[in-house]
């Protein structure tokens, strides 16, 4: 991917540990940023199918998950309906700007993320394996949105900020794109590959104090349980269990990607914005003085330690 993205290591770091554990990226970041490049490039390194979907106030469910349609056999006159798959039956699916399709359009894409299926006409049909959404947002222009709801954002493992390039990378950006173009990436590895490593990320080790370190972490988000000022002060949401599952697994698979068969407290501390940044609330309070969720969860990580 190094090939095709100029700088943004970090986000393609966090991409490919939220692909390794077969999680969901919700990705935010300026137009111009290079994300659809970003996803098509990952795609294209581990060689698997890839389709984009352009959310708009008009988009309805069945132009994302298919429809059925009535097809004539002409030997025999008889008419019977066909189940036409939509682009959503694909291995890696770019929903671009999700928060401009309406909430029932949205919410076509919370089976297809949790089951890994499409039920349709009483009929359940399998996505195939692996199944990547990534979805975008626009943080600037939130003018004829439709904010995902918690119950959604919940779905995705980590949400990546997407900031801009240094200088000296946006120089070589600009000088690549407009003398010869980039280059398509090269497929790194295979799909039987990426399922065996998806699988491998489940058999890392964590032993049973950062469980219960990760575990901590997740309940002192919650301004009722908390003793931690900054969250009691500024939190009006905390995160539920599956945000504790969501820092393990994330932790897992980050330990892979540096050739560990083992969690650190590091691999924790590292996946801890990622993870829990869309799944806790600020107040009213936090959101008037300016305090961002990273400040919040920085001093939340100081003051909660391992046993």
């Amino acid at each position: 991917m190094a090939q095709v993205i100029i700088g943004q290591k970090n986000v393609v770091e966090l991409l490919i540990t939220c692909l390794l554990g077969g999680g969901h990226a919700l990705v935010e970041g300026v137009p111009g940023l290079g994300k659809t490049l970003l996803v098509k490039s990952l795609a294209q390194a581990t060689d698997m199918q890839f389709r984009r979907v352009q959310f708009t106030p008009d988009l309805m469910p069945s132009d994302i998950v298919g429809t059925e349609i009535l097809e004539e056999d002409h030997a025999t006159r008889q008419r019977v309906f066909r189940f036409q798959q939509g682009p959503v039956f694909t291995q890696v699916l770019l929903a671009d700007e999700i928060n401009r399709a309406p909430p029932k359009t949205q919410s076509a894409l919370l089976e297809a993320m949790q089951e890994r299926a499409v039920t349709f006409a009483g009929q359940t049909h399998k996505l195939p394996r692996p199944f990547f959404v990534l979805a975008t947002q626009n943080p600037i222009e939130q003018a004829g949105t439709y904010p995902l709801p918690e119950a959604q954002l919940d779905r995705f493992l980590l949400r990546i900020d997407v900031g801009y390039p240094s200088e000296d990378e946006e120089v070589a950006m600009v000088a690549a794109t407009t003398h010869a173009g980039l280059a398509d990436a090269r497929a790194a590895m295979s799909v039987e590959s990426l399922l065996r490593l998806q699988q491998l990320v489940r058999d890392i080790e964590i032993g049973e104090r950062l469980v219960r370190y990760a575990t901590r972490l997740v309940r002192a988000t919650r301004p009722g349980e908390s003793t931690v000022q900054a969250v009691i002060k500024h939190i009006g949401w905390g995160a539920g269990p599956r945000a504790g599952q969501a820092l393990v697994l994330a932790s897992k698979a980050r330990a892979l990607m540096h050739g560990r068969l083992a969690v650190t407290r590091e691999d924790i501390g590292a996946m801890l914005l990622p993870v829990l940044a869309h799944r806790v609330l600020r107040n009213f309070e936090a959101e008037a003085d300016g305090v961002a969720i990273a400040e919040i969860l920085q001093a939340l990580q100081r003051e909660i330690k391992v046993d």
